[in-house]
């Protein structure tokens, strides 16, 4: 029997007032006397100990079977298919065993997790069916072990609030796959947790666990299965999808450039460097030479799914060293809007595919972290370089009206464009060309602008496009301008030599878009394992 602290949580011994981190040490030291007395009473269940006449029924699965030893045509059930209408069905299920719970010496529930989706399992003493022996074998599972439960669907009467599927499995059978470690690195009920939760027990004198973001990527496999990231991986997989379909359906056609080059892609420093056989050599910061060059081998529209490495600082919510880039490029008839054009379509399909195909991951997401849907045009908005400009002028923002914009205007300009169009998604073109890459093509009508364009979504950029250099001679004095040695990119500009048509293109970060897609506050929650300046484990 647990017995109640004889002072409150936030008290000692002589009533003292603690601070919150001495509490949140009583409130830790209490749990772990709890949990080890709730062990000890499950240990202490009084089972007979002589042979149980149904042990076939249960136990680790011997590692012989695990070694494809043989095909047993048995058919596993997802645990998301599990309705009322495979009531008193017999089922084979596989998962984790997320939570562990005795009821007395003869019942114990388990709640089996797979793919996002939760069943309660039940396990009751029965005669020929269910041992007592089972039922404390059960209880000694660690949590996260992988199980298979044999057993029959059954609809009980009250809703099931601990589980996704409103049915539960009467287990006949139980047999561990993988044991997991008695103790966890990280909970995968901390982990789940959002912040509200957090606060609300605070403020009833609760202290939970809250969850760090290193702590997280260091244990990294663990945190990968809570509910929210389940989805947020889904919905990355959809944004590649949803990208690649498009494209395929607009007549480009996907290519694989290298990512060992023998000069900077986009110029700068930001470049990692290293030895090639001898020669100096660097990680592409993107395709972007190389689908040039595709389009000048007649190629015609082009994207590319790929590593993009950029070796900067940036100590930020939303930069990494390593990330996955979205690239298209594409022949222009007459006007860089035509690459436009295409990022409209693109982009206006793919958030409709999110909201029609990922609704149970996007639930998911926003149950731990809360956020409102996306707001964007049938039709996106474009404004000028200078539109936008005026726009944060008249709201009182002092702006380089031939640089770049920082964070906080971006920031200012999507509030700006919020209010006045209704939109969280839309264009800003025709960037002053001194802030744009060497191979940025200049306005006809005044140079110190050019072909260019950013899209930004809830006042963050996520693309950058615009009309390319095409011309050999324009391209290489675009790039000692930008103190790119020519030597290195030989091959790049020379490509252009034989012929090549007016092309433009663009690229966005796969884990940038679903970052902001979802509202979420850091790119590593998007990024599966990510790599920043100071992070390149796990």
């Amino acid at each position: 029997m647990s017995s109640e602290p004889s002072n409150p949580p936030n008290e000692g011994d002589g009533g003292k007032k603690l601070s919150k981190k001495e509490a949140s040490k009583l409130e830790r030291q209490r749990r772990r006397q709890e949990a080890a007395a709730a062990s000890a009473a499950v240990s202490a269940v009084s089972i007979d100990d002589s042979p149980d006449p149904l042990a076939a029924n249960y136990g680790d699965f011997p590692l012989d079977d695990l070694k494809s030893k043989a095909v047993s045509g048995r058919k596993w059930t997802d645990i998301g298919a599990l309705t009322a209408e495979l009531k008193d069905q017999e089922v084979l299920i596989r998962g984790r065993a997320q939570t562990i719970r005795a009821v007395g010496k003869k019942i114990a529930f388990i709640v089996v997790r797979k793919r996002g989706f939760t069943v309660q399992c039940v396990l009751t003493v029965a005669p020929d069916l269910v041992s007592g022996q089972m039922v404390k074998y059960a209880t000694s599972l660690s949590k996260e072990s992988i199980v298979d439960v044999e057993g029959v669907v059954s609809v009980p009467n009250v809703q099931i609030k601990g589980a996704t599927q409103q049915v539960e499995v009467q287990i006949r059978k139980l047999y561990c796959i993988s044991k997991a470690a008695p103790t966890l690195p990280i909970s995968i009920e901390d982990a789940s947790r959002s912040e509200a939760e957090i606060e609300k027990a605070l403020q009833e004198g609760e202290q939970l666990v809250r969850v760090n973001q290193d702590t997280r990527l260091n244990h990294r496999v663990l945190d990968i299965r809570t509910a929210a990231n389940q989805g947020i991986f889904r919905v990355q997989s959809q944004v590649a999808n949803a990208f690649r379909q498009f494209l395929l359906s607009e007549s480009f056609f996907e290519i694989h450039t290298p990512k060992l080059i023998a000069g900077s892609s986009e110029g700068g420093s930001a470049v990692f460097r290293l030895e090639y056989k001898g020669q100096p050599a660097c990680l592409a910061q993107s395709p972007q030479l190389h689908k040039q060059m595709a389009i000048c081998g007649d190629f015609n529209r082009v994207f590319e799914i790929g590593p993009v490495f950029r070796a900067e600082d940036s100590f930020t919510h939303r930069h990494l060293c390593e990330f996955t880039g979205l690239d298209v490029e594409m022949e222009i008839n007459e006007h860089y809007s035509e690459v436009m054009d295409v990022v409209d379509r693109l982009f206006v399909a793919m958030f409709d595919s999110l909201n029609e195909n990922c609704q149970k991951e996007l639930e998911a997401i926003g149950r731990q972290y809360p956020f409102e849907p996306l707001k964007y045009l049938r039709e996106t908005l474009r404004l000028t370089f200078e539109e936008g400009i005026q726009m944060l002028k008249e709201a009182g923002i002092d702006v380089d009206p031939l640089g770049d914009l920082n964070t906080e205007s971006e920031r200012k300009l999507g509030q700006l464009v919020l209010e006045k169009y209704g939109t969280e998604f839309y264009i800003l073109h025709r960037y002053p060309l001194a802030v744009r890459p060497f191979y940025t093509m200049p306005c006809y009508d005044n140079s110190a602008y050019s072909n260019s364009f950013d899209v930004f979504i809830r006042g963050e950029e996520i693309i950058s496009g615009a009309q390319r250099v095409h011309v050999p001679e324009l391209l290489t004095k675009r790039a000692e301008e930008c103190g790119i040695d020519v030597k290195t990119i030989s091959t790049y500009i020379d490509s252009f030599r034989y012929g090549a048509p007016p092309h433009g293109g663009f690229g966005v970060g796969l884990e940038r878009v679903v970052m902001l897609f979802c509202a979420l506050n850091n790119i590593r929650k998007t990024s599966l394992f990510p790599r920043d300046p100071q992070r390149i484990a796990p």
